[in-house]
């Protein structure tokens, strides 16, 4: 199950999704394709969820979503929780994004990108791993804040300068 990736596109990603799913089995990988199928215009959020919900659920490890900026597909799939989805048009961010943010949904643009540069970002993406250690510590406080629906971490502090400073808050006196 560990090279098996599912991929969504929308109209806008559907070129380049073809192209790194021919990438993806060429580097020994099942693709688990949820669709589009055409140029035709579609709501990506419909394709991010079906992508994220099938890494959510376990069903697939990796999931590859394509837009025409990446951003709506990381959004939406963010959305779905136990995802982790970086919008990347880099190597450099697609290796952080799984070192250091345990991403499992890799998002990009097709309208940013093209195929050569998308993978060089997907293969960065695909062969990084999780560093583990304090890195660990924040994953699990994105956990506590997608488990709470949002707000305070446990260990936040406010203090002068920090969060609600602009508005006069954490000042004694």
């Amino acid at each position: 199950m560990e090279k098996v990736v599912a991929v969504g596109a929308d109209h806008a990603g559907f070129l380049l999704k073809e192209d790194l799913k021919a990438y993806l089995k060429e580097q020994g990988y099942e693709v688990l394709d949820l669709g589009t199928g055409s140029l035709e215009s579609v709501d990506y959020p419909d394709f991010a969820g079906r992508v994220a919900g099938a890494v959510a659920s376990g069903e697939v490890p990796w999931g590859l979503l394509v837009c025409g900026t990446g951003i709506g597909m990381a959004i939406a799939a963010n959305k779905v929780p136990g995802v982790r989805a970086a919008c990347c048009a880099d190597p450099f961010s697609a290796r952080m994004a799984r070192a250091h943010n345990d991403a499992n949904v890799l998002a990009m643009g097709g309208r940013v990108v093209g195929p050569g540069l998308a993978r060089e970002i997907l293969k960065a993406w695909l062969e990084s791993r999780f560093e583990g250690g304090h890195h660990a510590r924040r994953t699990a406080k994105i956990r506590a804040l997608e488990e709470r629906g949002g707000g305070r971490t446990g260990e936040e502090q406010r203090a002068p300068g920090g969060p609600g400073a602009a508005r006069g808050e954490g000042r004694e006196g």
